[in-house]
């Protein structure tokens, strides 16, 4: 025998991923914590085995994939596959999936039905009905409590012998129905006889009575044929018309098929255009995305554009001024180096004329050495004569040279205030130009921010009434749809409707006991009595009204064999309705109570049991606060069903419903016309929804231009901040410090000429002092003068030391005149104006570049896009050239639906005439069939032409062929009958001319009235007349005649239970082998099972049945004697002792036709250590040779005798994950020894 390999399992229950489970060896034990997934081992077992899923834990088989129960599966799929190796070494993989709701099967991959899978596992021993290889938790205890009955039908399910038990009871139903039969026969068999008996004794008046018998026999016949005739006169107008009907059927669906022909192609047609309308409509939102894509970059580069022109004209302003200031600068740089050129050559100049001067004198005068000292001499001697004058002279020539200096430091004062007055006025005019261009750009970017502004409100004005449309067409796009929803629901209901209207019609045309729907027979005296009646009645309201059950059941049978919708029924002569409680009318603890019967008006009064049924003595009040006390708190303690008038309904068995404003609403009615309009516009909405979209879509574009405003602003505000502090600079600054500049420079004039006013004045002093000095001189220098050839001695020191002095002066003077101008010009050609041209010069020029790059990019984005907007305007006009095609189409569409629709409208009326002729002709040869089958009943013997009597089949006869067929076999059976008796053709000679004649249903009636009433009054009169004996005769025969079918009867009903008998016997013996066999093969094993179990040969198990003829009648006793105690009931044993021997059962049972592995779960759960061990070695035992035993345990004591231990422990999270640990304890048999 085979063993089970491993298990593999993917994502089931708690396994997670693809996991597993083993080798298995022969005893395998299956451990872990509460918890873990040991019981999900178990499901997926029996899952890959076969199980239900009823038997699996689940609501549905998508339950089993891992985080399905939480909402959270981790995969599509889950599958469980099982390993078994035969004894050849070959594996045989069986496999079940999951994939949502369904299941799979797979034998060694290849996929197959659930029934080939089963039958493969039942070749290999595994019952998966009989559960022959499985204990589930809690089997054992359950097993041991079982009672005798219990036990049966375990060893039923075991021995397959309950397959034969509907078999058997339907044999030995027929086997006793048979022997009654045969019964009865025997006893009217013995009636007869002495009907017989008495017969004889009256012979004489039976031939009279039989005389007039005769003539009744003879009416009776007459009447019959007289029916028979004109039925079949009516049965063949009704074959005619129901022929021309299927002719005219043929025709109409000839007609509708080929409309339907003509739909098909149209449709292909809808196909192909809408696909190419989808494809210009999707071409047309990706050329919008992608102009929506390309919109930004023009924008951009536009504003790149505009600010590198801004930029630019900044830039051309900037060189400008730069350029003013540059030749203003080159001005006065050539004017100082004018002025240097003047002062240096009027230095040279100087320079020439005092060589020419100095060259003069020397050729002039020319002291010698003693003329020399005597020179200084005189000098000396002078000086002595004169040192008062000359003290005086010392004294204002130093005042002369403090104000000489005073005057020079004056006038280089003026000069240095003037110098930087100069520099202060170039910063007020650079400071003053770098003003305007603030001004300027301030100008510039206040507009442009004007414009910005200007834009983003109209932007957001658009975007604002884009989504303010948007949700205005929402809405209305959300009601359309609504609408549509309505509209088609409300055809459906009409078309609903009209067609139960049209079956109540139709049952009316059949069946004359039909009346109509309760809603059409009765209706409130008020109209605020709707509401509640609506509800009270419920579901009665569309109820058919009947007058007998057997019409309800004939149109039961009519919807039926015409597939049509169930309706209720409420037959007259059936229903249980509650008489009417007077008492109730005189309700006065709240007003305004009445029955709701007092508030009704139907007709016909004969429908008053189908009222009182439906309104079931309810009471209906004004207000829901009135029905709650009228239902629950009335004064004699009773409840009531009570409705208010809102439609609230309190019941008197507690059940509160409540009212609904609704239930009186009337649906409304759309035609075809309105149901277009709000297609097309659906579709309208679905256009304008597009385009509001576009425009809301510019909110990223406002979002830009916010942006851009914010940022203008921030400019701006800085521009002005920068402004505001150069106007601060100029003003509080440059020109305090130019004004201050210019009152110091206005203060050096007035000391200038005042210090020139007071040398002026003491020059002349100076004079008079020389004059005095120059007497003095002239004294005594007067010989000496004339010695050297002077007219005084000033002439010679004017010559040579005074013009000397001059010289030095005037040249020191011309010095400074020309290092002044020569550091006014280094100064000013530091001022590298030029550069900042230059600067100016490369920025325009650099600007001007990148400003026609700029203007190139921006062309050629405005080019992209007025080439996408053309495509656009292509795109759109094609797509509404295809709307208009596909909406052409649609319109045909709708026309030939149309057509359909009407044509579908006359093959229905077509087809209801062939269906009422059908009925009508059916209903003529039921006719028929009832009258045969009464004159068979009633023994009036028809003349026939062609066929016999025996073809009529009597209604009994028929339904004990059809007591366990379904209906469409009932039909057969009916129709083959039906058959039949077409077949007979009846001699109507019998007939006079004057009755086959008559043409019309009325005279019809009145001569069938008229022999019927021969009839009775012949029968009357045969009541009444007291047989006379000669008439005893006919009666004798008569009597002798139904002996001898008694007879018959009798032999036939002897001969069916011997058949019945037989046949029953044969399904017991088959029952009985199987059941016996498993029992004797279990009963035989069980003390022996046992013994093993409890290693103790006084112990005792044994089966009895207690019904030994027919054990699986009645239940099986099982009783144990445990050892070392004495005989007593299985109730009264320990539970360790009744697991054991609940054990030994299985055990047992298991080894008739054993699977060859066998799965028990926590079998050991209450046995103590010692019972442990004894099942733990039994086990072990047996899987060395008869199965493999795999077990889930939670106790060492057992699970350490395996030879391979599977540890399954869980990871906690939202959703247990079970893992797999493996060991083979046969490899370390020693260290547990």
């Amino acid at each position: 025998m085979g063993y089970l390999k491993y298990i593999e399992v993917e994502n089931f229950k708690s396994y997670r991923g693809r996991q597993i489970i083993g080798p298995l060896k022969p005893f395998t034990a299956i451990i872990g914590p509460n918890g873990s997934g040991k019981s999900n081992f178990m499901d997926a077992i029996s899952f890959v085995l076969g199980e239900k899923q009823k038997q699996l834990r689940v609501k549905r088989f998508s339950d089993l994939i891992h985080g399905a129960p939480i909402g959270q599966p981790v995969a599509s799929r889950a599958h469980v596959k099982a390993v078994y190796e035969h004894d050849d070494g070959s594996d045989l993989q069986f496999t079940r999936m999951v994939t949502g709701s369904t299941s799979e099967y797979l034998i060694n991959g290849v996929a197959c039905s659930a029934e080939h899978y089963l039958q493969k596992l039942e070749i290999l021993g595994i019952n998966v009905k009989a559960k022959n290889f499985l204990v589930f938790q809690g089997a054992v205890e359950s097993i041991a409590m079982k009672n005798p009955k219990e036990r049966t039908v375990l060893f039923e399910e075991i021995s397959r012998s309950g397959d034969h038990k509907a078999e058997y009871e339907r044999c030995k139903k027929e086997m006793i129905s048979a022997e009654e039969e045969t019964q009865c026969t025997y006893q009217k068999k013995k009636g007869i006889a002495a009907e017989r008996k008495e017969a004889q004794i009256e012979k004489q008046e039976a031939e009279k009575y039989q005389k007039l018998k005769e003539d009744v026999g003879t009416k009776q016949v007459n009447l019959h044929l007289f029916r028979l005739f004109h039925q079949e006169r009516e049965s063949r107008e009704c074959e005619e018309e129901l022929q021309k009907k299927n002719v005219q059927l043929a025709e109409v669906n000839r007609r509708k098929d080929k409309i339907e022909a003509e739909l098909k192609e149209k449709k292909k047609d809808v196909g192909k255009a809408q696909r190419e309308l989808a494809k210009v409509e999707q071409t047309h939102r990706d050329a919008d995305v992608e102009l929506n894509k390309r919109k930004p970059a023009y924008i951009k580069a536009k504003e790149k554009t505009a600010h590198m022109q801004k930029k630019l004209d900044a830039a051309k302003k900037s060189l400008e001024a730069a350029t003013k200031t540059h030749k203003s600068h080159q001005g006065e740089i050539e004017e100082l180096e004018h002025e240097l050129s003047q002062v240096e050559k009027k230095i040279e100049a100087y320079e020439q004329e005092s060589i020419e001067t100095a060259a003069r004198k020397g050729r002039d005068v020319s002291l010698e050495e003693s003329q020399v000292k005597e020179y200084n001499r005189l000098k000396e001697k002078a000086g002595k004569m004169a040192s008062a004058a000359l003290q005086e002279y010392d004294s204002v020539a130093r005042e002369q040279k403090t104000d000489q200096d005073h005057l020079d430091n004056e006038l280089r004062k003026r000069n240095e205030c003037e110098a930087k007055l100069k520099q202060k006025k170039a910063e007020l005019e650079e400071n003053q130009r770098r003003i305007n261009k603030l001004v300027d750009y301030i100008k510039t970017s206040e507009n442009s921010l004007q414009d910005l502004k200007e834009e983003e409100k109209k932007l957001r004005v658009e975007v604002v009434e884009a989504k303010k449309r948007h949700q205005e067409l929402t809405q209305k796009f959300e009601d359309v749809c609504a609408s549509l929803g309505d509209a088609k629901v409300d055809k459906h209901e009409d078309a609903r409707r009209k067609r139960k209207s049209e079956i109540v019609e139709h049952f009316k045309k059949l069946y004359p006991g039909v009346h109509d729907r309760l809603v059409n027979l009765c209706h409130p005296i008020h109209k605020k009595y709707n509401v509640a009646l609506t509800k009270v009645l419920g579901r009665n309201m569309e109820a058919i009204v009947v007058d007998t059950e057997k019409t309800g059941r004939a149109c039961i049978q009519y919807l039926k064999e015409q597939m049509l919708e169930a309706e209720t029924f409420l037959p007259l002569d059936y229903i249980d309705f509650k008489p009417l409680k007077e008492r109730l009318r005189e309700f006065k603890d709240v007003p305004n109570v009445k029955l709701l019967y007092d508030v009704l008006k139907y007709e016909p009064l004969s429908i008053k049991k189908a009222v009182l049924y439906a309104t079931n003595n309810a009471l209906v009040c004004e207000t829901a606060e009135d029905a709650a006390k009228v239902a629950f708190q009335s004064p004699d303690g009773k409840r009531y069903d009570a409705v208010a008038l809102d439609g609230t309904y309190y019941q008197k068995n507690g059940f509160i419903s409540g009212g609904s404003s609704d239930l009186a609403k009337r649906a409304k009615r759309w035609d075809d016309k309105d149901f277009h309009k709000l297609k097309d516009q659906k579709e309208k909405l679905q256009e304008d929804l597009r385009e509001a979209m576009k425009t809301a879509r510019k909110e990223s574009d406002l979002t830009t231009i916010e942006s851009q405003i914010k940022g203008l602003e921030t400019r701006i505000k800085y521009s002005k901040t920068d402004k505001d502090n150069t106007e601060k600079k100029v003003t509080n600054s440059l020109r305090s410090e130019i004004e201050k500049l210019e009152k110091d420079y206005a203060t050096f004039e007035p000391r200038v000429k005042q210090l020139e006013q007071s040398m002026r004045e003491r020059e002349g002093r100076i004079n008079e002092i020389k004059a005095r000095q120059n007497t003095v001189e002239d004294d005594v220098f007067r010989d000496f003068c004339e010695q050297i050839g002077v007219a005084n001695i000033r002439e010679y020191e004017e010559r040579e030391l005074h013009a000397s002095q001059e010289r030095e002066k005037q040249r020191a003077e011309l010095e400074n005149q020309k290092n002044r101008i020569a550091s006014h010009l280094e100064y000013e050609r530091t001022k590298d104006t030029l550069a900042l041209v230059n600067k100016w010069t490369g920025t325009v020029e650099q600007d001007q570049q990148e400003l026609g790059r700029l203007k190139e990019i921006e062309q050629k984005q405005k080019e992209l896009i007025e080439q996408q907007m053309e495509a656009i305007s292509t795109l759109k006009n094609e797509r509404q050239s295809k709307k208009i095609r596909v909406d052409e189409i649609d319109e045909e569409v709708a026309e030939i639906r149309k057509r359909l629709t009407a044509q579908q409208k006359e093959v229905t009326g077509v087809q209801k005439t062939v269906t009422q002729a059908e009925a009508k002709l059916e209903q003529k040869r039921s006719e028929r069939h009832t009258l045969l089958q009464s004159c068979k009943l009633e023994g009036i013997r028809i003349p026939l032409i062609r066929g016999s009597m025996e073809d009529i089949v009597l209604q009994e006869d028929g339904e004990e062929g059809q007591g366990n067929q379904n209906l469409s076999q009932g039909t057969n059976v009916m129709s083959q009958m039906y058959a039949r008796e077409a077949a007979m053709e009846i001699d109507y000679n019998q007939l006079s001319e004057e009755q086959q004649e008559v043409d019309t249903p009325e005279e019809v009636r009145k001569i069938t009235a008229r022999m019927e009433k021969e009839i009775n009054d012949m029968t009357n009169m045969l009541q009444r007349i007291q047989a006379p004996n000669f008439k005893a005769m006919e009666k004798l025969d008569s009597v002798k005649e139904r002996l001898k079918d008694t007879d018959t009867e009798f032999e036939h009903a002897r001969k069916k239970v011997r058949k019945a008998k037989s046949n029953f016997e044969l399904v017991k013996r088959e029952r009985f082998q199987k059941f016996n066999t498993c029992f004797e093969h279990v009963s035989n094993c069980i003390d022996e099972i046992y013994k093993s179990l409890t290693n103790n040969p006084s112990a005792q198990a044994f089966l009895g049945p207690e019904n030994p003829e027919e054990p699986y009648l009645e239940g099986i006793n099982y009783n144990c004697v445990a050892p070392g105690k004495r005989f007593q009931p299985m109730s009264n044993l320990s539970g360790g002792e009744k697991t054991v021997a609940a054990l030994a059962l299985l055990f047992a049972i298991h080894s008739y036709q054993p699977a060859p592995f066998f799965v028990l779960d926590e079998i050991d759960a209450a046995l103590d250590n010692t019972n442990i061990g004894k099942v733990a070695r039994f086990i072990r035992e047996k899987t060395q040779t008869s199965f493999q035993c795999i077990v889930i345990s939670l106790k060492e004591e057992f699970y350490g005798h395996a030879d391979c231990l599977v540890g399954i422990c869980p990871d906690p999270g939202e959703c247990t994950i079970s893992r797999i640990y493996t060991i083979d304890l046969s490899e370390h048999e020693d260290t547990f020894v």
